[in-house]
């Protein structure tokens, strides 16, 4: 796990290892809020040993979206006293009724988390929902604003914005393919586009993955996955029977592209 980059005063990212996760601090005098809490208690716990090396003031969580890799730690801060966990109405939903299908995803990395048995394994569900309209959290002289642009990488996707810093989950992803298994493709590219019109209000952009972005990236990606809802369409028009036949002029690898194409015959469909 690599050290804190300060992005912004009192705010920082925490590269981990395996899917280079961000886990974003936003350290007020008060309390400080903790963004997307790792993929299970071995790493939940490196992640909670990290922030305390920063702080000791009382904690809140915010989970981004509902992908495993974002909350399966928040037992590990639920046994650190932590009571207010933060996310969109649709993430805390679909990790009550998912949250279970997606042990099997880390039965290498984090095998207690998969089968269920051992300290701090079990579900903790946000309790603290966001909806459509933006929620202020005050931290104590400094305050972070949760809000929603709409369904994009899930449909729940939720980011955080501080006076500096744009935590933008996994909207954005940078050194990496998205990913579309849960995704709304169109609802996304104007999701980005929307980001990337935010720019001027924060002087860093964290992504869910990979390195801090600029507004450039993110229009870059917003453009590009517009495009390829253009192939796509086109291909579902010409071929219905086997729309896969667009992969190798989409701007993805292929198992993702064999994603995109789903995603969009099932939330775009045509007849």
């Amino acid at each position: 796990m690599s050290g804190w980059l300060e992005v912004g005063p009192d705010n920082y990212v925490l590269e981990t290892a395996g899917s280079l996760l961000n886990t974003g601090l936003v350290v007020g005098s008060e309390r400080a809020m903790v963004i997307d809490t790792g993929c299970g208690p071995r790493q939940g716990k490196e992640i909670l040993a990290a922030v305390r090396e920063k702080t000791q003031l009382p904690l809140v969580v915010v989970n981004t979206h509902a992908h495993y890799d974002h909350f399966f730690g928040n037992a590990v801060f639920a046994d650190d006293g932590v009571t207010e966990f933060w996310a969109h109405e649709n993430c805390a939903a679909a990790i009550e009724d998912d949250g279970d299908e997606q042990r099997r995803f880390v039965s290498t990395t984090e095998p207690e988390m998969a089968a269920g048995e051992g300290d701090a394994v079990e579900l903790v569900v946000p309790n603290a929902i966001v909806k459509d309209q933006p929620v202020l959290v005050d931290l104590g002289g400094l305050t972070a604003t949760l809000f929603y642009l709409g369904r994009g990488h899930t449909d729940g996707d939720l980011l955080v914005g501080t006076p500096s810093t744009l935590f933008a989950g996994d909207l954005v992803e940078q050194g990496a393919h998205p990913s579309f298994e849960d995704s709304f493709p169109e609802d996304w590219a104007d999701a980005l586009r929307h980001i990337s019109a935010l720019r001027h209000r924060y002087q860093y952009l964290v992504p869910g993955h990979g390195k801090p972005c600029s507004d450039e990236f993110v229009k870059t990606m917003a453009d590009t996955m517009s495009r390829a809802v253009r192939q796509a369409r086109q291909s579902i028009r010409d071929m219905p029977a086997d729309a896969t036949k667009a992969i190798p002029v989409l701007p993805y690898g292929p198992e993702q592209s064999r994603w995109f194409i789903q995603r969009l015959k099932e939330t775009q469909p045509y007849h």
